[in-house]
């Protein structure tokens, strides 16, 4: 008996069941296929993310003992500084605008040095003589400016440093007062400026020369980079000076103490009426590694006991540091 044939519809129904059954199997087949590749593979990203990545660990500085610590000081003003880092160590009111006294003339050497040659000819003037103080000077005399401007420093001749002053804003052609504005400008001396070059008091309400503890420790560096010679000679106790004519001049250092500062670079007193006592210092507290240590606005031996406790707490703060590496 032959079976009947089936109708459209009949046959339609069964082709989709074989389809539906094919794409069931090719399904299977292909998530068996990825399902095996994801077994394979897996592992090796997973050992990739596990794998720990080698990192520098933290460093923690511990900062040194604070050396400075209820420091006592005479000074109005003072500050200790790194002239390699420009860090600042210690400051007591140290951008405070004080009278600098006899500190002035470091920055009349200064400008004088940008403009003059060691061996250019300064001469002792009439006008130059009138400036307090007697330093043995005759009108006339000349002197190679690197001679007089180390006179000048150490034992803080006025007549030295009012000659120095004249021939080098003639070389400039310039005013003296203009001189010590421009220089003090170029080294970015916000407080500074100067009415005279010997720091003298003006007036007893005007002193000559006005700064900040700050700013002269920045000035005392920068005399030591552009004239070391003539900034070395002021850690001497004393200075002996020969004229073109042949008159020795010997003067002894303002800072009688200046040979009992370990590595000293530089050295310069203040002292007026208007300023109290006021005292630059510069040594090197490692293998070229100079400190500035200034005090302004101290008493006459109170600038020397101040600048004295800021060294000891200088070298105790290194130490600090050295036992810390």
């Amino acid at each position: 008996m032959t079976a009947p044939t089936p109708d459209l519809k009949t046959l339609i129904r069964r082709l989709e069941k074989r389809h539906q059954k094919k794409q069931a199997a090719t399904a299977l087949i292909a998530g068996t296929a990825v399902l095996g590749l994801t077994v394979l593979v897996a592992p090796l990203f997973a050992q990739k993310e596990v794998t720990p990545v080698a990192v520098a660990p933290e460093t923690v500085t511990t900062p040194a003992s604070d050396a400075f610590e209820a420091v006592r000081l005479e000074g109005k003003a003072a500050i200790v500084y790194d002239l390699v880092t420009g860090e600042t160590l210690y400051e007591k009111n140290s951008r405070s605008q004080l009278p600098l006294a006899s500190l002035t003339k470091l920055l009349t050497v200064y400008a004088a040095a940008e403009s003059l040659d060691n061996g250019s000819t300064v001469t002792i003037t009439d006008t130059a003589l009138l400036s307090d103080g007697e330093s043995g000077f005759s009108a006339g005399e000349t002197f190679a400016f690197g001679d007089l401007a180390r006179l000048a420093l150490v034992s803080s001749s006025n007549d030295a440093t009012a000659a120095i002053a004249e021939t080098a804003a003639s070389a400039r052609a310039t005013t003296g007062k203009n001189m010590l504005a421009s220089a003090a400008s170029a080294l970015g001396l916000a407080q500074t400026y100067a009415l005279n070059g010997t720091g003298l008091d003006e007036s007893t309400s005007v002193s000559g020369g006005y700064g900040s503890a700050k700013d002269i420790a920045v000035l005392s560096g920068k005399l030591l980079e552009i004239a070391p010679e003539i900034a070395n000679a002021t850690i001497n106790s004393s200075v002996s000076i020969r004229s073109r004519e042949g008159v020795l001049h010997t003067l002894p250092n303002t800072n009688p103490g200046v040979g009992r500062i370990p590595s000293a670079l530089l050295s310069k007193t203040g002292f007026t009426d208007l300023a109290g006592g006021n005292l630059a210092v510069v040594y090197d507290a490692g293998i070229g590694h100079p400190i500035a240590i200034v005090v302004l606005g101290s008493s006459r031996e109170g600038r020397f006991t101040d600048v004295n406790t800021l060294l000891t707490r200088t070298n105790e703060y290194f130490a600090g540091v050295n036992d810390q590496r």
